[in-house]
């Protein structure tokens, strides 16, 4: 996916969930950020980051933060950004572990909840739960970095429609290259985590594949190692 036009800044600090403080070619401006993660290695004083410029003229903030230079390597931290690659990846076939498909949609209810992406390949039917993945510890990338009571909720739910005959994948999109490998983080959400570890066990399909980030573009990279 590409972004439309894009400047760069250096972070102030981040005044809460959503905004954050950015110097802007030398002024400072209030930013929206587009991920309400806790994002803590990060969003750090004198970070280099990458924002998109609005062209609604009405917004409150002219820019959206993006992505985040960390370590020489760009993390990209749009939480909109993992389904739509994923999108775009699955569509043209190139997720190996789905393979091609007949057809595609988004948000699509189940019981309580509502997929990502819904899917018809060779009369059979699936569904697929995103999850964009921004912490990074030595080398592994985790998830989640803060609780989620949503997410296992999503888990649980693909495992019952595994029972009832869908085919079921969680995609798990590391929003930056080099990661060695994947593994839920237990330390923040032990209940995520058990629930993953149980989906996998009912033979819900567990993928995560890095990403190549570029300061104004987000693209799906290679499968990266499961660890639970």
């Amino acid at each position: 996916m590409k972004y439309g036009k894009m400047v760069q800044g250096i972070l102030h600090r981040k005044v809460n969930r959503f905004i954050a403080e950015v110097l802007i070619n030398g002024v400072m401006e209030k930013v929206h950020i587009r991920n309400t993660g806790r994002l803590r290695e990060l969003l750090v004083p004198n970070a280099e980051v990458y924002l998109e410029l609005s062209n609604n003229p009405n917004r409150k903030t002219r820019f959206s933060l993006v992505a985040v230079m960390k370590e020489n390597r760009i993390v990209n931290i749009d939480s909109q950004a993992p389904n739509v690659v994923a999108y775009e990846a699955i569509k043209a076939g190139g997720i190996p572990e789905i393979g091609h498909v007949d057809s595609l949609k988004r948000e699509v209810t189940y019981g309580d909840s509502r997929f990502d992406l819904f899917y018809e390949k060779q009369g059979m039917k699936g569904f697929i739960e995103i999850k964009g993945v921004t912490l990074e510890v030595n080398g592994l990338a985790m998830f989640p970095d803060a609780p989620t009571v949503r997410g296992t909720k999503h888990i649980k739910e693909l495992v019952e429609a595994k029972r009832e005959g869908y085919m079921t994948t969680i995609l798990f999109v590391v929003q930056m290259q080099g990661c060695q490998a994947f593994t839920p983080n237990m330390a923040m959400d032990e209940e995520f985590a058990n629930a993953l570890n149980e989906a996998s066990q009912q033979d819900v399909q567990i993928l995560a594949y890095d990403s190549i980030v570029k300061e104004d573009e987000l693209n799906l990279n290679r499968s990266v190692t499961v660890l639970l």
